[in-house]
């Protein structure tokens, strides 16, 4: 039998959060939330407690719950008095829920191409997709490292864009001393279960500006059945949602957020023990970290260099899996689903672009490839989000790593 590796999965949910959420059994009170105006149109203890924590944690003025970073994403979209054709740039190298949130508003969302280097969008490539129907730029922090937020910021204000930043994988990771996030106009982070501190499901907006948190508050909660205003315009295409969070998961999110330093320490222990001795493999490139920013390890990402090595990503991938080390081959491109090469779900007629031929071609294969060889030939990504790796354990799996090169002839 082969001598693979087994990992201890990661949890960080214990005691201390067994201790709150019977707190909040006992109080019967599992939601506090009303969609009228009262003090509880803003949720309960629990809710403001935790949304006041990350306040100051994030050190930002708003801070605001939801039930999903999908949601957080749709309240965000919808907060920017958005109309049917707007646009919003974004990288194709994330998951379908930062273009959905787009599309649920009738938006199309503009891929740009990629950093080869930090996988996050190239802040160079952006200019060129700005038109005039261009509403705001989507920054997602891929796997754990802030994107070139100063840079997206200065062209944002250039060209009078919102900055929305996508932290889903980059809780508490931090661009400048500040966390990724906070400098863009709005972003916010997931608390899904795989996340490093979960709810099970959820998210958190957060932004310094009072506008956009007000919207987002009132999308949270059904929004215009129960706010009167006299300027319509402060009202436009607010159609709200039930996005709010329960009492039980804001009691979680409470004890989860005084936890998270603590598992960041240990995840860039790992990933950089991980870079000291993987770099040394031919043909195998680490993560590259710019030297402004932090990387807080939801996944360590690793690229084949093909210039080096001329044996197949997936060859190499399939030989790792084989010794038990948990890696994947593959990240969405997103403009390569369905939705985007053949208009499907909506239907051309009623697709905002369906008749638009700008962007029938703009999402063919070869639109973006930087993106595209990173998704179909490089990427190798050890999965930190679902183990909790020791140093012995990332002892072994450079052990085994170097036991996959010497099979492949790659060192001796």
């Amino acid at each position: 039998m082969k001598n693979t590796l087994k990992f201890k999965k990661f949890n960080s949910i214990n005691v201390e959060e067994r201790i709150a959420v019977n707190k909040v059994m006992k109080s019967g009170i599992l939601s506090d939330f009303f969609a009228n105006r009262n003090k509880n149109f803003l949720g309960g203890k629990y809710v403001n407690k935790f949304e006041n924590d990350c306040k100051k944690f994030f050190k930002v003025k708003h801070a605001i719950t939801v039930n999903s970073w999908t949601s957080g994403l749709i309240a965000i979209i919808g907060s920017l008095n958005v109309k049917p054709g707007d646009e919003i740039i974004l990288s194709p190298l994330t998951m379908s829920a930062c273009a959905a949130s787009i599309i649920h508003w009738g938006c199309i969302p503009v891929f740009c191409d990629v950093d080869e280097r930090t996988f996050n969008i190239d802040p160079k490539k952006i200019e060129g997709k700005i038109s005039k129907r261009t509403k705001g730029i989507m920054s997602i922090d891929l796997f754990g490292q802030p994107c070139d937020m100063n840079e997206i910021k200065k062209i944002c204000k250039k060209h009078q864009l919102t900055f929305i930043c996508d932290s889903a994988q980059s809780i508490g990771a931090k661009y400048k001393k500040s966390f990724s996030s906070t400098i863009a106009d709005v972003g916010g982070y997931s608390l899904n279960f795989h996340k490093h501190i979960n709810t099970g499901e959820g998210g958190i907006i957060v932004t310094n500006n009072k506008k956009i948190a007000d919207k987002c508050r009132l999308l949270r909660n059904h929004a215009e059945t129960t706010i009167k205003s006299s300027n319509k315009e402060s009202l436009s295409n607010m159609v709200g949602f039930n996005f709010r969070l329960t009492e039980i998961q804001a009691a979680i999110g409470i004890e989860q957020l005084k936890k998270l330093k603590k598992i960041i320490k240990k995840k860039v222990q790992v990933g950089n023990y991980l870079s000291k001795n993987l770099h040394k493999l031919p043909g195998l490139i680490v993560p590259y970290i710019k030297k402004d920013r932090t990387h807080v390890y939801y996944s360590y990402p690793m690229k084949i260099d093909k210039n080096l090595i001329k044996i197949n990503r997936d060859k190499i991938w399939k030989l790792l899996i084989s010794e038990g080390v948990p890696v994947n081959n593959k990240i969405p491109c997103l403009h390569e689903l369905p939705m985007f090469q053949k208009l499907i779900g909506y239907g051309e007629k009623n697709f905002p672009w369906g008749k638009n031929k700008k962007f029938k071609t703009f999402y063919k294969r070869g639109s973006l490839p930087v993106a595209e060889n990173i998704s179909f030939n490089e990427i190798l990504c050890l999965q930190m989000w679902a183990f909790d790796f020791t140093k012995k354990d990332a002892k072994n799996i450079v052990k085994k790593f170097n036991k996959v090169w010497k099979k492949l002839n790659l060192i001796k």
